[in-house]
């Protein structure tokens, strides 16, 4: 069992380095070591290397995200909780990119399939919802959604971000068609 006091510093590590690191890719690890209030032994302790602490990092992330979903259904109608939780995903995808510049190919092949599943439960769940109640689409596949997700945090987040209009029309192309 992990001690209370060690959790805590675990803690403290990751989101020090998701701030710093986000906002500067080439922040060291002693920076954020002195971020987060703790030694460099006990940074290294925990994260032998930089990718350890970045895949870390992002996998933190995608578990917050994806812990989201049950209550993002028990509060809003499926396809608005579908919005709401896409428009999250597209922000740590925008995240990721500053994370990822400190990785390399291999480390960004792992997170990408350490992720792919808890994310794609994440979206079976809402898009299931959907179904159940009846706003979304029965052909409906969580594989085809988070493809096209994918263009939403390429896009440039600029003034005119146009990620809402394009999930808009991805959750247009969801809905359930009247019948004729």
């Amino acid at each position: 069992m992990v001690r209370s006091d060690a959790r805590e510093n675990r803690a403290r590590i990751l989101a020090a380095a998701r701030e710093a690191l986000t906002a500067d890719g080439s922040t060291s690890m002693n920076q954020i070591a002195q971020r987060a209030g703790v030694g460099a032994g006990t940074l290294y302790r925990n994260f032998p290397t930089r990718e350890a602490l970045v895949l870390a990092v992002y996998q933190d992330e995608v578990e917050r995200i994806v812990g989201t979903v049950p209550d993002l259904l028990a509060q809003l109608p499926p396809l608005e909780a579908l919005r709401h939780w896409t428009i999250d995903l597209v922000e740590a995808m925008r995240r990721k990119h500053g994370l990822g510049d400190a990785l390399s190919p291999s480390a960004h092949q792992a997170m990408s399939e350490q992720s792919y599943g808890p994310v794609v439960a994440a979206i079976t769940a809402l898009l299931d919802a959907g179904k159940k109640d009846g706003s979304i689409r029965t052909d409906a596949d969580p594989g085809d959604f988070l493809q096209l997700t994918g263009a939403l945090w390429r896009a440039a987040a600029t003034p005119e971000d146009r990620a809402p209009r394009m999930l808009a029309l991805i959750l247009d192309g969801l809905r359930t068609q009247p019948q004729s």
